[in-house]
């Protein structure tokens, strides 16, 4: 996963809904589809997407797959950020 997956992944704004759905904690697709008005396809692709840039975690059970959000990946991004605040040196 590199920083590129991941802004590409975050740059739809489906799938930032879907993020901000699931820290509330782990839902099937069924439960985050139902949010939605498109297809099952395209859940199905949205949560691809985010898979694929490491953002999300899949666990079966049963007939059933299940999301959370994977916290490594946006700490990686926050330590990434704060590099570009905080004190200014005045040379």
């Amino acid at each position: 996963m590199g920083f590129a997956e991941t802004f590409k992944a975050l740059s739809d704004p489906i799938r930032r809904e879907i993020l901000v759905m699931l820290k509330e904690g782990k839902m099937s697709a069924g439960e985050i589809a139902e949010h939605f008005d498109m297809t099952a396809a395209t859940i199905s692709y949205h949560l691809s997407q985010l898979k694929k840039a490491g953002l999300l975690f899949e666990t079966k059970y049963k007939n059933f797959i299940y999301y959370e959000i994977n916290v490594s990946v946006f700490e990686e991004l926050m330590l990434w950020f704060t590099q570009f605040g905080g004190v200014k040196n005045e040379n």
